[in-house]
């Protein structure tokens, strides 16, 4: 008979730090998907597109009215894929409401492979701003999500509930990219003044982040699947730790700026209409 292995105090600060990086980025998550919600798809609504320019120009175009379904819809859902993530991975919630699981299991699904499917046909009705490179890095993006999306639901529905958990992860970890797209934009323009950006997207940063917002999400994701190998040693899980903390300090910093300047104004201002 084999003795369990207890944690060591390493273990448990690597431990404790993941989970007020988790619950940091769910909430901020949140609040960006509500931000989404009341900017672009409540734009949607009120005919109000026009706005969307403001923050990503040449989003919205009289003249592709496909585009701008197709986008208005990849925002639409994203909001709610932003929302239900954080609620989906909730471990209480899953034990608790079981029902309640599998019903937003489902809305959340769609709402995922809706998202893809509106980004992929507004890069095949226009193409993205930022020329080629950005228009196969976003597509790749719109694949991995719908891919995601769809072995969810799958080894759901096939009772292989550990897949399920291991591609949900996955799935959410590609679902707040968009958020960390804007985060990271906002804190370069901020300490950089907005070097290696380009009006057109198309400068050294810019390219650097047609794939750093999703790609590294998916290398997080597969340690917290359980992947603990990469984090073998004492020191790499004390600097694995001490990363950690970092991360979630500069989430809260980046939350409360862009809350305040941007996410927040955007939410009460449905209200105030």
């Amino acid at each position: 008979m084999s003795i369990p292995h207890s944690p060591t105090l390493a273990d448990r600060h690597l431990r404790v730090a993941g989970r007020v990086l988790v619950a940091t980025v769910w909430s901020s998550a949140v609040i960006f998907g509500l931000y989404i919600l009341a900017f672009y798809f409540v734009g949607l609504l009120s005919g109000n597109t026009g706005q969307w320019n403001e923050v990503l120009p040449g989003l919205y175009d009289a003249n592709t009215r496909s585009a701008t379904f197709g986008i208005g819809l990849h925002f639409a859902a994203g909001g709610i894929i932003l929302i239900l993530g954080c609620v989906q991975l909730v471990p209480a919630i899953r034990l608790r409401y079981p029902l309640a699981h599998r019903w937003l299991g489902r809305v959340y699904v769609v709402a995922a492979l809706l998202t893809a499917l509106g980004g992929l046909s507004f890069i095949a009705a226009k193409g993205t701003i930022g020329g080629w490179l950005m228009d196969v890095a976003f597509t790749g993006y719109g694949l991995l999500t719908g891919l995601a999306a769809v072995q969810t639901i799958r080894y759901a529905r096939a009772g292989a509930f550990a897949r399920h958990r291991a591609w949900g992860i996955r799935l959410f970890a590609l679902a707040i990219g968009s958020w960390l797209y804007r985060m990271d934009y906002g804190f370069w323009f901020l300490f950089t003044g907005g070097a290696g950006h380009t009006q057109l997207f198309r400068g050294p940063f810019d390219y650097f982040m047609d794939f750093w917002f999703y790609l590294p999400n998916l290398l997080v994701a597969e340690v917290f699947i359980g992947r603990r190998e990469l984090l073998g040693g004492r020191w790499a899980k004390v600097s694995a730790t001490v990363a950690v903390y970092l991360t979630t300090a500069f989430l809260v910093l980046a939350t409360y700026f862009f809350t305040k300047e941007f996410w927040g104004p955007a939410i009460l201002g449905v209200f105030q209409s």
